[in-house]
């Protein structure tokens, strides 16, 4: 069946007529505007189920998108499916709006529709996938080499709410690898400095900065009321903080670590829907002793791990958040830089871990060693 195009004005004229003007477009895109009288469908969801909302395969239907190819294809969809009285919009909402016709107001404003317009086109995200970033709640430990890329993305992908919880200052040695922050800003609180760089590349999300350091008196209260946790944290005494935390509240810990050429991620969450979670405590059921734990001033890390490394954090935390694809929960991702590999442990609950396993032995909160974890 070969489909009509007809013009934008056309379209109008045979709206007020009473045909059915369909925009195939995705949610993000539309929230821009629509054609006066349009049906706001996306195009996978249309061919999927046309008769949900064109139940008369005789009535007269008009596709529009963007610019016209969308459309026409959705139409073709359509035919097959028997639908006869079709028509494609030449040039789409653009050449609508071009030629002055009414357009229904935007739903949000010109700065999220410009500055989300990349996520918006992408259906697991969309308009609705924006705004629960925007209503998200984030804890960040760390504003060093990992919270740097973990703090910049989330920032840029506009998570609404991100507390940051840092103790240190920045040092001329951060910067090699702490690329949230500035020369200009050594001996600045990181918090201070890392809030400042996250406002300026996205004025509107909310930056928490909170000078302290974790501990059993704090943790909990600093936690609660989030919907994860991200762990870029230096030392095991934080670390078992934040997951013994997490498990109590049953949050997920976004986890990731770094160590001279090699780095690692996960996501630590026995409370995840469904099972299959397990914690911190199951893979490392308690730190090292302080003699056999790195010296942080020793070790060493090449510059762009925790950049990996992070980034790799991030997305877990922005997947999570948009309840899309399968998270790093129950695997532990591994990776070599000097050899450029991935490889990928699976990870089990262990049902004797102390923390979530089927008999908890841990009785709230301990201050342990700081020991350097080379976050």
């Amino acid at each position: 069946m070969d489909i009509p195009e007809i013009t934008p004005a056309q379209a109008l004229e045979r709206v007020r007529a009473g045909a059915v003007l369909v925009d195939v477009r995705e949610d993000g895109e539309r929230a821009g505007g629509m054609a006066e009288g349009a049906l706001g469908v996306a195009r996978a969801a249309l061919e999927a189920q046309p008769v949900q909302w064109l139940p008369d395969r005789d009535a007269e239907v008009l596709l529009l998108c963007a610019a016209g190819r969308r459309s026409m294809l959705a139409a073709q969809a359509l035919a097959a499916q028997g639908y006869s009285r079709l028509a494609s919009v030449a040039g789409g909402t653009s050449r609508w709006r071009e030629e002055g016709l009414p357009m229904s107001a935007p739903t949000e404003g010109p700065d999220f529709l410009e500055r989300y317009s990349r996520h918006l086109l992408l259906p697991e995200v969309g308009l609705e996938g924006q705004r629960r970033l925007a209503r998200a709640r984030v804890l960040m430990v760390g504003a060093g080499g990992l919270g740097s890329p973990i703090a910049l993305y989330l920032a840029a992908a506009g998570v609404g709410h991100i507390r940051l919880v840092d103790d240190d200052v920045v040092d001329r040695s951060n910067l090699q690898r702490q690329v949230l922050h500035r020369e200009a800003g050594i001996g600045r609180p990181k918090v201070a400095s890392g809030a400042e760089a996250m406002s300026a590349l996205n004025p509107n999300v909310t930056v928490e900065p909170v000078r302290a350091r974790l501990s059993a008196a704090n943790v909990e209260d600093l936690l609660r009321g989030h919907d994860l946790v991200i762990d870029g944290s230096d030392n095991f005494a934080t670390r078992y903080l934040v997951n013994d935390a997490c498990v109590n509240l049953g949050l997920p810990m976004v986890y990731g670590a770094v160590h001279r050429f090699e780095g690692q991620a996960s996501v630590f969450w026995p409370a995840q829907p469904g099972g299959g979670g397990c914690c911190y405590r199951c893979l490392f059921p308690e730190p090292p002793p302080p003699e056999f734990a790195p010296n942080c001033s020793e070790a060493g890390v090449i510059g762009v791990l925790p950049g990996v490394v992070g980034l790799l954090q991030a997305t877990e935390a922005v997947k999570l958040i948009l309840g899309v694809g399968q998270s790093l929960s129950g695997r532990l991702l591994q990776f070599d830089a000097l050899r450029m590999r991935f490889d990928e442990l699976r990870l089990v609950r262990d049902p004797d871990c102390p923390a979530c396993g089927e008999r908890p032995r841990l009785k709230g909160y301990e201050d342990l060693p700081a020991g350097c974890a080379l976050g």
